[in-house]
């Protein structure tokens, strides 16, 4: 069983004097892409007009791809978008590779005096360096569903120039074509159309220019390194983030999920804007929003696309956006001198095909038969005996392969959320479909070694207490 994520938390503050950090974790994890394009996509729902002046059709690169390079993205007059009365769209599905990019002072042989002189290892405005983050976005006008796959930058692969490495160093090592082209690879072939780089030095802008974000932070963090003017310091509850403090849950990855565990917190976030970015209060927040994704993005998506993708996302519902993550495991102490992300093929070519639409494997598809699922429960509700009523309902349907994990670290959940951890919607919406309560959820915020994760909730145990009261009415009656 894999090792599994959340802690029980059990108070909430609005932690409003932590101290403020000036640089980015050598590790750390960033939600680039989907923080830039909801700002765009408030932008588009907005203000459609003040921005009809920037629909260009050149791309807002700040780097040369060679012609080689430019024919693995296939933008040889390759249209995306089609323009009308209204603002542009789509006019087939899209995949995009978004890559959070982070260099230090000590990543590009910078004097050692002047390094001296800032005390600490600075950011560099640069995009040329090992990939922090790194999420694969599919928009299917289709299907009007959005996926994003988180990859994990320990994912042992194969990189071309450098042989099996950490799929981190692609893009140090052959930039956003050499980056795609190992994660198409990866991926069992799915075609990349776009790329996006984004530097971490304009997320914390960002954010704030979008009003901040009200999430959950599911533990208390604290961490400190003064090499990097690292501070992280929040409490556990419900709470409205800046920017800065945003920053400090996404970087935080000292827990027993290291990395992984901060793409679930990543997700959480992700959810999270979301819901509630979307306002007409952003309207008077479009300079600085115009001015970060300037200054802090290359791309060979022209604006008139980008501006696409995000019109096209305003007007997605929040049940059609599934977060994903690379399956896989983490490698064993003695498997290898270093710790990988290991990617389970089986599951990626599950997986790729239905939400990235790549091309059949030639092999046998893999089925998970229902006794084998593993389910795991996650409890809001504070009712062991509802755990224990849901273990044996899920048993008398054929699903044998069931435990209890740690308790979810959210205040009790009105809804039970039924998360196909594994991106397996259909085994998903088949126990929820069994239980009568609850919604699917397509993301990665469960159980790391479960196939299903349910995070059950108060809708539950209501459902339980009336069943009990109507086999306690005819006994009633008889009396």
């Amino acid at each position: 069983m894999q090792r599994i994520s959340g802690s029980k938390s059990h108070s909430t503050s609005n932690s409003k004097n932590f101290k403020r950090s000036s640089a980015m974790s050598k590790t750390g994890r960033w939600l680039w892409f989907w923080v830039t394009m909801t700002g765009v996509a408030v932008l588009s729902a907005t203000a459609g007009a003040l921005l009809a002046y920037t629909m260009s059709t050149k791309p807002l690169m700040q780097s040369q791809l060679s012609p080689e390079e430019q024919a693995i993205f296939g933008t040889h007059g390759d249209r995306l978008t089609r323009a009308g009365f209204k603002l542009s769209e789509l006019t087939r599905p899209v995949n995009i590779l978004v890559l959070g990019v982070k260099v230090l002072t000590t990543d590009v042989n910078t004097p050692a005096a002047e390094i001296k002189k800032q005390g600490y290892h600075a950011l560099v405005n640069s995009f040329d360096g090992l990939t922090d983050t790194i999420l694969l976005l599919r928009f299917d006008p289709a299907t009007k569903k959005i996926a994003a796959l988180s990859i994990p930058r320990d994912t042992r692969t194969k990189i071309e120039g450098r042989g099996t490495a950490k799929i981190n160093e692609a893009n140090l090592v052959g930039g956003p074509a050499g980056s795609a082209k190992a994660i198409s690879e990866l991926l069992d072939g799915v075609p990349i159309d776009r790329y996006i780089r984004i530097n971490v030095q304009g997320v914390e802008k960002l954010i704030d220019a979008l009003g901040g974000v009200t999430v959950y932070v599911p533990k208390n963090m604290k961490y400190q390194d003064d090499s990097q003017h690292l501070y992280i310091n929040l409490k556990a509850g419900k709470q409205h983030l800046d920017g800065n403090k945003t920053l400090q849950l996404l970087r935080y990855r000292h827990d027993e999920n290291g990395d992984i565990g901060r793409i679930q917190r990543q997700q959480l976030v992700m959810r999270a804007l979301t819901e509630q970015t979307l306002s007409p209060n952003t309207l008077t927040r479009m300079p600085q929003i115009l001015s970060v994704i300037q200054s802090h993005l290359d791309t060979n998506l022209s604006m008139d696309e980008l501006v696409a993708l995000a019109n096209f996302g305003v007007q997605t519902d929040r049940s059609n956006i599934q977060m994903l993550m690379l399956p896989g495991r983490f490698s064993g102490a003695r498997e290898y001198r270093t710790s990988y992300w290991l990617p389970d093929s089986d599951r990626i070519a599950i997986m790729a095909t239905q939400h990235f639409d790549a091309p059949v494997s030639e092999s046998e598809p893999v089925n998970f038969d229902p006794a084998r699922l593993r389910i795991a429960i996650a409890n809001s509700t504070g009712s062991s005996r509802a755990a224990r009523s849901l273990v044996k309902s899920l048993a008398g349907a054929g699903y044998r392969n069931v435990y209890i994990t740690k308790s979810w670290s959210e205040e009790p959940l009105d809804t039970t959320r039924v998360v196909a951890q594994q991106g397996d919607t259909e085994s998903a919406s088949t126990i929820r479909d069994f239980l009568n309560v609850g919604e699917v959820r397509v993301e990665s915020t469960g159980n790391l070694g479960s196939d299903v994760t349910i995070q059950l909730g108060k809708d539950w145990v209501e459902q339980q207490e009336q069943q009990e009261i109507r086999s306690e009415e005819p006994e009633a009656r008889s009396e």
